[in-house]
């Protein structure tokens, strides 16, 4: 690519070119870079979405409330429909700054599969 700008451009001299392929070049001289937290425990990481859960604006008051453990169902302990669901879901994306692919989206169906899930991604944070 440069090498037919540098044909086409007059005003560029030779060397110019030469200098401008011979070198990297980087946006704004800056690297991008990734940085990882440690890894969550599993504690933290349900802890978390227990209080989602219970800041979940669809859950009625008593479910707010109610005692949530890791054997807790999003359908038949907490009501949610599947769109309830999929928002909840969304919610602790958010949450723990990850995204959860669908597939695995439609297998979540309690608290501790959720929670396994997050504990063990290490893009959560």
């Amino acid at each position: 690519m440069f090498k037919s700008i540098c044909k086409i451009s007059s005003r560029m001299a030779p060397s110019a070119c030469r200098t401008m392929l011979a070198r990297p070049v980087m946006a704004n001289s800056i690297l991008a870079q990734r940085f990882y937290s440690a890894n969550l425990s599993q504690d933290q990481v349900s802890q978390r979405v227990i209080d989602v859960i219970k800041a979940f604006d669809k859950n009625s008051p008593s479910i707010a409330n109610k005692q949530i453990s890791s054997d807790t169902q999003f359908h038949k302990d907490l009501g949610l429909d599947s769109l309830d669901t999929v928002e909840l879901l969304v919610a602790i994306e958010e949450e723990f700054d990850i995204e959860i692919p669908d597939k695995v989206a439609d297998d979540l169906r309690s608290v501790g599969e959720t929670v396994n899930y997050i504990a063990s991604n290490p893009d959560a944070n």
